[in-house]
């Protein structure tokens, strides 16, 4: 069974920094694609950032420049860099990982249980 956990949400003021890690445990053969969505409150849940097992990033448009992805394979950890928050990061954040649990074994989705981001003076 794979279990991801994340941390690093909270009450930040506009223009601070937050940094976001989701770690993945249990029984993990490979992690191909590690990403972040975001849900804020009344919309749908949308794509954040990925990042795939060879480093290739990409990055939703509103976050560009501001936030950053990165991974430690070793950890089986994504985390994300959040800066120059704005309210309208307000969301609930959500890491995803696509996990193979064996060598012939399809990747599955797995997802966090969520961290709340709140950006406000």
């Amino acid at each position: 069974q794979v279990q991801l956990v994340e941390s690093g949400g909270g009450l930040v003021q506009p223009g601070g920094s937050l940094r976001l890690s989701c770690a993945a445990s249990g029984r993990i053969y490979s992690i191909n694609v590690m990403g972040w969505y975001r849900q804020p409150p009344g919309k749908q849940r949308e794509l954040v950032a990925r990042i795939t097992i060879g480093g290739s990033t990409n990055y939703a448009d509103f976050v560009k420049g501001r936030f950053t992805i990165s991974r430690d394979n070793a950890k089986n950890t994504v985390y994300l860099q959040m800066n120059s928050l704005k309210p309208e990061d307000t969301a609930v954040y959500y890491c995803n990982q696509e996990i193979r649990i064996g060598l012939h074994a399809v990747p599955v989705d797995y997802w966090g249980q969520g961290t709340q981001v709140t950006v406000s003076s």
